[in-house]
Formats: C-alpha cells, structure tokens, sequence
C-alpha cells in the first residue's frame, strides 16, 4: 500500500453549473403507456430532474461527507478513496464496511454516527467501531486510470486490497459489514483473511434456497408463501444485471454524457429494488440525488457498473472459518439453509421499507450490527 493521503471533497462550481445547464437542456422522451411497468415516468423523472437542477444543494451534502475524515491510498494500482472515522471509545473494535450497488459511501452518512460514537447518539458505549469505509475499485473517488486495468476487479480481489487497506491502517484484528455488492465482499473477505477478521455481518443473501436437494424439508407453508414472494419479486424487473454481465460499456456512454440517463437508471434500481410505484419513497431524495451527483461529478456512472462483467452479480460466498451475523435474515427456513455452510450466530429479524438498508433504516441496522458484535465479545 503506498502513502495515505487526506482527501477533501471540493467540486469545482463549473462543473456544478455545467451540471444544472445540461439538466436544464434535456430532451424529453414521449411518454409510454402503462406508467412505471415500461420503466421510468417522464413527468416523476422531469420533476425529480428539475429539482436536481434548481433545488438541490449539492454543497450541503458535499459538507456532510466531508465532516469524515477521508484518505486515499494505491493499492495494488488502483487508487482507493475511504472515510476513516475512529470512535472516542477506549475499546472500539475497527470495522470496514463496504457499500452497495448502485450507491456510494454516502450509502453510510446516517449510520457511521451511531457506530462510532454510540453514547452522543443515545446508545450503550460497550459496543463501538473505529469505521472504515472504502468506495469500491471504480467508484466515485475511486476511479479506474485510464487506460482502465485489464485485470478483472473481481469480489475475490477487492477482498484482498480490504484486506492490505485494513493492515496498512495498522488493524490487526477488525469486523467487515456489508449490503448487496458489499455483502458479497464480505464474506470473501472473511474467507481470505481469517487471521484477522473478527466476524462479518450482512444485511441479506445468505441462505437463499437454490434448487438442492433436502433444502426445503421442514419448511412451513407460511415460509414457503414467504419464498415464494421473494422468487416472484427475483425473477421480475428489467433485467439489468444480465444486460450489465455482457455489455456494460454500451449504457455506460450514456451515464457519462447525460445526467438525466444516469439519473433515469439509478431511479429504476431504486424503485425496482423497493416495488414499482410503491408510493412514497424509501430513501430520501437528497440521498438518491447524492448518489447520482457523486456518479456524474466524478464520472464514474459507467466504470461503477462493470463489477456485474466480473462476475460481482451473484451471491454471497458461504464460509465458516469466521462467525457470521445477518441484520435482514428473512424466512426461518432461509436460517436453516445459510447454517448449512456458516457459522451463523446471528440471524436478524430486522425488516426494511428498502434494500438499500442503510440509507432507509439506519437505526435498526446499527442495531443489527451491534448486537452481532456484542455476541462476539
């Protein structure tokens, strides 16, 4: 790992009003029959658009990412931006935490407050984290160089530069958290680096029935109408991930020139993560659009796509060398299935208006990754 360098976010204001003048010139598509079912709304998208260009305060939420103490480093090539935010409490323990798809480490605004300094925030000291929160290999701060590296950014090699961030740091021993692409990572990070992970809480994905034999003996009829929900919900949408595993590069010219484009496929995940046209929003829109800005001021809205290339569209690995937690778990049944092959001591009952956890429904997260910590004590 080379040098730790401060980092500062400070975008320059030409490029926030090229930003607003391009938002401000979109060409509008006709508008479809059959609402959000054939994919974004123009009138929803135009006035969430217009917002971004003329009511959105960008700087205040630049602000708020600031307040964290942020670094880069290189690591193994790729430069590798982090928040690295150490608790006042004598005995915290160091956790990285890896963010979702399509998000970014503002994913954790709302979290890293209550993990780090549990008793400003109202919590019981005994449980608190030094935070380590890396934005992934071609991700906002953590962009490819050009020309990009021809080896794949895989889980398995992300886990390993977690691994050599965390010993550069100097943590000899640390937990990992993670959701979505971050709850794939992980457990591969466990599994790779045993020696020094003290244990590794994800939202969801483990125990989800795949077709073996035996998985689904003892099932109850309430868990099985359960998975059956949760199949239904999997197996529809736009189809984005196998698009994403085969051509990123084609949506990606579109994510970098026009910021409605990228906007427009952030918003779909969102929605069709949480249930088309499901009313009110999970996730703040100053959230949503912080997201989308930190995509198209570092211009990353493409190279952020290409994990699913590398194989990043799957699920988690199962390992058992380190204890493992789940905040979402899901149907008991789900339980049984992920017991098989982890060494699960935790298992959540904790439910999310959102899959992007964090941003939804931080309290019971921290709350999900406290107690699973507490257990490991």
């Amino acid at each position: 790992m080379e040098e730790i360098k401060p980092f500062h976010i400070d975008i320059p204001q030409a490029d926030l009003d090229d930003l607003r003048d391009r938002l401000r010139r979109t060409r509008w598509a006709a508008q479809l029959p059959g609402g959000w079912s054939r994919g974004v709304p123009v009138a929803y998208l135009r006035e969430l658009a217009g917002y971004w260009a003329d009511g959105f305060d960008w700087r205040a939420q630049e602000a708020r990412l600031n307040a964290f103490p942020q670094f880069t480093t290189r690591i193994d090539g790729q430069t590798i931006h982090f928040l690295h935010v150490r608790s006042p409490e004598p005995g915290a323990l160091p956790l990285i935490m890896t963010h979702s798809w399509p998000n970014t480490v503002a994913e954790f605004l709302d979290v890293i407050g209550p993990l780090t300094d549990p008793r400003r925030h109202g919590l019981d000291p005994d449980v608190a984290f030094h935070v380590v929160a890396p934005s992934l290999p071609g991700f906002a701060f953590s962009p490819f160089p050009e020309p990009a590296d021809e080896r794949p950014w895989s889980i398995e090699r992300v886990a390993r530069t977690w691994a050599e961030l965390m010993a550069g740091l100097g943590y000899d021993r640390y937990g990992a958290h993670g959701n979505d692409a971050g709850a794939m990572v992980t457990p591969q990070l466990a599994a790779l680096d045993p020696e020094h992970v003290a244990g590794a809480v994800i939202t969801a994905g483990l125990g989800i029935p795949m077709g073996a034999p035996g998985e689904l003996d003892g099932a109850t009829e309430e868990e099985l109408a359960q998975l059956g929900l949760m199949a239904e919900r999997m197996a529809g949408g736009s189809g984005y991930g196998a698009y994403l595993a085969a051509r990123p590069q084609t949506l990606g010219h579109g994510f970098v020139d026009s910021p409605v484009a990228q906007l427009s496929y952030l918003v779909e995940r969102f929605k069709e993560f949480d249930g088309w046209g499901s009313g009110d929003e999970p996730v703040d829109r100053d959230l949503v659009l912080t997201n989308a800005g930190l995509y198209w001021l570092t211009g990353t809205g493409a190279s952020s796509s290409w994990p699913y290339y590398e194989g990043a569209a799957g699920l988690p690995i199962d390992q058992s060398v380190v204890p493992t937690g789940v905040t979402h778990g899901g149907p008991a049944v789900m339980r049984r299935i992920a017991e098989r092959g982890n060494d699960l001591v935790y298992w959540g009952e904790a439910d999310s208006p959102s899959h992007m956890v964090a941003m939804a429904a931080p309290g019971p997260l921290v709350e999900g990754i406290r107690a699973f910590f507490r257990i490991l004590r």
